[in-house]
């Protein structure tokens, strides 16, 4: 087995274009802040002694002067928390560099003409179909499953149904498994690999396996690779 590429991928121009939104957002509710305080401090100022300010109002006046300040701390915080949490779970996600997983969104890697899947039979069946379609939806390859109940591995060359050699990439089986009175019997689809880099692109981890990728939430297993 190949050694796993230990390597995190980031975009600088996404997290600025985030950064500058929410700089942008802020700029403004703090100009705003500051127009509220020249507005009143102004009103104090030239308000008539015979005839001051009502105290009701002034009252009102403070009221929203303290709601402002407090929606600026609260987007301070905010924007604080969101970031710390997205460093907690790039920081979480890089655990499972060079870890080998199982993955149950039913996809799998095509590398080198090789994909392998492993699915489940609830029941026994009287006819199962292998359906392996490609990134675009496009059935590329049917065939015949095991129909016995219980586990079951197959092994994909890559190849489609007129024996083309297809490109590497992500590939997804889909298990259509029949009983006799032609119900459907109930299938689970899980393949595996190495993780070998994290995309943190999109701001949520991505896994990286043989070139493609996979969330967080679609992992249902983890172990340490076997040694080459």
């Amino acid at each position: 087995m190949t050694t796993p590429i230990t390597n995190t991928t980031q975009n600088p121009a996404a997290a600025t274009s985030g950064s500058a939104a929410g700089s942008d957002a802020m700029s403004q509710l703090s100009g705003n802040f500051n127009t509220f305080l020249t507005l009143l401090t102004s009103q104090l100022k030239n308000q008539d002694p015979t005839s001051p300010m009502d105290s009701s109002t002034f009252t009102q006046q403070l009221v929203m002067y303290s709601q402002v300040e407090q929606q600026i701390g609260t987007n301070s915080n905010l924007k604080t928390l969101i970031g710390q949490g997205t460093t907690q779970l790039g920081a979480y996600a890089t655990s499972y560099l060079g870890k080998a997983v199982s993955v149950t969104n039913g996809n799998a890697a095509l590398s080198g003409g090789s994909a392998t899947w492993s699915y489940n039979l609830g029941a026994a069946a009287a006819a199962n179909t292998l359906t392996v379609t490609n990134a675009s939806g496009r059935v590329v390859y049917t065939g015949t499953g095991e129909t016995a109940s219980g586990n079951h591995q197959f092994a994909w060359n890559g190849k489609d149904n007129n024996g083309n050699q297809l490109a590497d990439g992500t590939y997804t089986l889909t298990v259509t498994a029949k009983a006799l009175d032609g119900s459907p019997v109930t299938s689970q689809v899980a393949s595996a690999g190495v993780v070998s880099e994290i995309d943190m692109t999109s701001g949520t981890p991505q896994l990286l396996i043989g070139g493609m990728s996979v969330g967080l939430s679609d992992i249902a297993h983890v172990a340490n690779a076997p040694a080459n």
